[in-house]
């Protein structure tokens, strides 16, 4: 097995991303279905133009549309591919210059998935490790990352990298207003 690496989004990748999602894989864990649909689409219509639109610290693009179909404006943010020789999965950062808030319809400034052929292997832990000078260089002071409590996987992922538990929360009503758990790394 090579070592878990980030990549930028880029075409020699994006058969196998798009064979992930064809497979079920979610590049969210919130959006499931409807995020690859809208993502096979835009691959459909513009390859080029999807792979540009995942990497956007400048927050120039569409607004997003929320799982419950509210849209909001978009923030900063990008997308790596996790890959150890052949795609692994997904990792995005996302936050509003100048403070480490966000507002309430964003579950935290990381979010993470792996396809499930290689889950247990590391590359989540690995791929939020090598994420975390990128959070510190855009000027965040530390990232917040929310799971479900019985995520016991992800809350291994997050505390494998110095995340500590701030507590549980209340979802926005846009994600269905569920019980979650936050946990906050310092950078």
């Amino acid at each position: 097995m090579s070592a878990t690496t980030l990549l930028r989004p880029a075409p020699h990748a994006l058969d196998a991303y798009r064979d992930a999602m064809l497979s079920g894989w979610s590049p969210y864990n919130v959006a499931g279905d409807a995020a690859i649909r809208a993502h096979l689409g835009a691959i459909a219509r513009d390859p080029d133009a999807f792979l540009d639109s995942l990497h956007d610290p400048e927050a120039r693009g569409a607004p997003i549309t929320l799982p419950d179909g509210s849209t909001v404006p978009r923030l900063p943010g990008f997308t790596c591919w996790i890959s150890d020789g052949s795609f692994c999965g997904a990792i995005h950062l996302r936050w509003q210059n100048g403070t480490e808030d966000l507002p309430t319809h964003v579950l935290g400034h990381v979010g993470y998935t792996v396809v499930p052929w290689k889950r247990g292997q590391g590359h989540a832990t690995r791929a939020l490790g090598l994420l975390l000078p990128k959070a510190r260089a855009v000027g965040l002071r530390h990232v917040d990352l929310t799971t479900e409590a019985e995520n016991l996987a992800s809350r291994k992922v997050i505390l494998a990298n110095g995340g500590m538990p701030v507590g549980r929360f209340r979802k926005d009503a846009a994600f269905g207003g569920e019980e979650g758990m936050l946990f906050r790394i310092p950078l």
